[in-house]
Parts: C-alpha cells; structure tokens; sequence
C-alpha cells in the first residue's frame, strides 16, 4: 500500500475527531494530531483502534504512543504491514 493510499484511509478514519477544520484542510505528513487537529486524547485512542480496524493491524502500546502525527502513524502502519 502506498503512502498516498495510507493517507487517504487516515484522512477518513481522523475527520470525525477533528477539532480544527481549518488544520484538517490542511492535513499532510507534518500534520500534528493534537496541536494541528485539536483531536483529545480519548479520541486518539478511538482513532488508533479503527486505524487497527481498517488496516487489519495489531498496534502495540510503545507504538501506539508514537502515534501523534501523520507522518509517525503511516510509519507504524507501515512497519505492521510489513510485519
């Protein structure tokens, strides 16, 4: 799967925790998910289980705590699938 394809799945699965519409607009590997997004962290949670969901991925609590921005998350997802 491709980085673009990777980015369009989290695109989706983030935008109903998003906080910052302005930031969302905006959203590309820097993207931050707290401070760009405002996106709580109990949201993060929810996020990172339907990324688990979409990707058919197991995440780990060390990379779970990795996960805080785009570019960090697609590196997860990445590393899992390729597990």
């Amino acid at each position: 799967m491709t980085k673009e394809e990777i980015i369009s799945k989290l695109t989706t699965i983030v935008k109903p925790y998003v906080q910052n519409e302005e930031g969302f607009k905006k959203l590309n590997e820097d993207t931050d998910f707290i401070n760009d997004l405002e996106i709580n962290s109990a949201n993060l949670v929810d996020i990172i289980l339907d990324v688990e969901d979409e990707f058919k991925i197991e995440i780990d609590n060390a990379s779970m705590e990795k996960m805080l921005s785009v570019k960090a998350t697609i590196a997860v997802i990445q590393s899992k699938m390729d597990a």
